[in-house]
């Protein structure tokens, strides 16, 4: 538990600090969602701040930002995800950065749904 949450710490202050360093802030996530009983893959174009259902998830992306074409690509996605089903109605069940590179570094552990970064766009 103490070891996520510094995994966690260290993500959020280098993604902030991503976002300074070549990083392009972008308005759309492409996210892949699947859903884990139906084996159902399902894309996802979420608009930043603007939450969008996948099954009984609610998902929010408050930034987004993507690699300049010149440099090796890459797209990082601040999310927050509250799931309609937990133990606290509503609670959320992922909140921080994940990256289109590296999905399991920081991903999302639910029972039922997967999700992955894909990509950062402008529309």
């Amino acid at each position: 538990m103490i070891r996520r949450l510094a995994m966690v710490v260290v993500l959020a202050t280098a993604g902030g600090a991503a976002a300074q360093q070549g990083w392009v802030p972008q308005r759309v996530a492409e996210l892949q969602a699947l859903d884990k009983v139906t084996a159902r893959v399902s894309t996802l174009r979420v608009p930043v701040g603007q939450p969008q259902a996948f099954g009984t998830l609610t998902i929010t992306v408050r930034a987004c930002h993507a690699r300049p074409p010149d440099e090796v690509p890459d797209s990082a996605a601040w999310m927050e995800i509250t799931d309609s089903r937990a133990p606290a109605n509503g609670a959320s069940v992922f909140r921080g950065w994940m990256f289109a590179n590296a999905p399991g570094v920081n991903m999302l552990q639910h029972p039922v749904y997967d999700l992955r970064v894909m990509e950062c766009r402008a529309q």
